[in-house]
């Protein structure tokens, strides 16, 4: 399936093309990265990034792999690797369209590569894509846990805009998909990337600090996809929610920016999580920012502790 090369990480890394469904704007595809290993088949976690993402965390990568797991990352369609020229960035008009190439990269992982435990990691949005996707195959044995770096479970706003709004666009994204209802402060951004206040390194042009217009057919998807989650999931496998121990502005830059989640409300990720499952585990990461494998050091450490200690004990009790 697909045309496998070299990754754009360079040695160490693969990058395996799928082909998905074309949709409105043409051709579609997704791309899986494989850290590249001669271990034998067996454990594996598959990693699915946020909105205005894509994989580039290496380092998260060889922490799974110093733990005997075998790393895989999904660049999501129209996000990162995947985006192609002619396409809208990171639009979709219904999460379930991310369920085609989660389906492929989990056949992969399983039937053609052999694995026979496979976690699923999911940060923000990817955080409520993959809840929803192991909700739809909690009776295919697909998922064996599902580890979220701060889900994006609610809307970071107000009331007003959580509930009154959200009918609004609930409508318009349905005659107007393509009108831009908002976009994102560039501050996070530019806390985390080197160039500007940060210590991270990747492409500014699949990860720009100002994110991508947000459009009305995208918003309408998220927000449906997260009432969705507000009625109450039955995922079967354990599930393992993290995120920081407090929220920052998420307008503007202020000191503690580098040490809270200035993207969600962490408050709204707590209390969604419990109508994940029966088997939620929720950790806060104290000094955590929004993707917790971004965190300073202390924070990051925590982060990656709490996860393959929660593997080895919580997750199978």
């Amino acid at each position: 399936m697909g045309v496998t090369t070299t990754d754009v990480l360079g040695e160490g890394y693969t990058a395996q093309t799928l082909p998905l469904r074309p949709d409105g704007e043409g051709e579609v595809v997704a791309t899986l990265v494989r850290r590249v290993t001669d271990a034998p088949p067996g454990r594996a976690v598959l990693y699915v990034h946020g909105f205005v993402d894509y994989f580039f965390q290496t380092h998260l990568a060889d922490a799974w792999a110093d733990h005997g797991y075998h790393f895989y990352a999904l660049d999501l369609r129209k996000y990162g690797r995947s985006l192609l020229p002619h396409q809208t960035p990171n639009y979709c008009t219904d999460l379930r369209e991310y369920f085609e190439e989660l389906d492929a990269a989990a056949h992969i992982l399983r039937e053609e590569h052999g694995h026979d435990t496979v976690v699923v990691m999911g940060h923000s949005t990817g955080g409520l894509i993959t809840s929803l996707w192991a909700h739809e195959r909690r009776h295919d044995g697909i998922v064996d846990a599902l580890v979220l770096n701060s889900p994006w479970f609610d809307l970071n706003a107000s009331w007003l805009s959580r509930v009154v709004l959200t009918q609004v666009i609930d409508v318009l994204g349905q005659f107007r998909p393509r009108r831009q209802v908002g976009s994102i402060a560039p501050h996070y951004g530019r806390s985390i990337h080197q160039d500007a206040d940060g210590v991270w390194d990747y492409n500014l042009q699949w990860k720009p600090h100002e994110g991508f217009p947000v459009l009305a057919g995208w918003i309408r998807a998220v927000r449906r996809g997260q009432a969705r989650l507000a009625q109450g999931l039955d995922i079967t496998c354990p599930i393992l929610v993290c995120c920081s121990d407090r929220s920052g502005d998420n307008k503007r830059w202020t000191p503690e920016i580098t040490e809270t989640d200035c993207v969600l409300d962490v408050e709204h990720i707590a209390a969604r999580a419990v109508r994940l499952g029966p088997t939620v585990t929720i950790t806060r990461i104290r000094g955590g920012i929004h993707d917790l494998a971004l965190s300073a050091d202390a924070a990051r450490e925590q982060y990656l502790d709490t996860v393959f200690r929660w593997l080895r004990t919580g997750s199978s009790e």
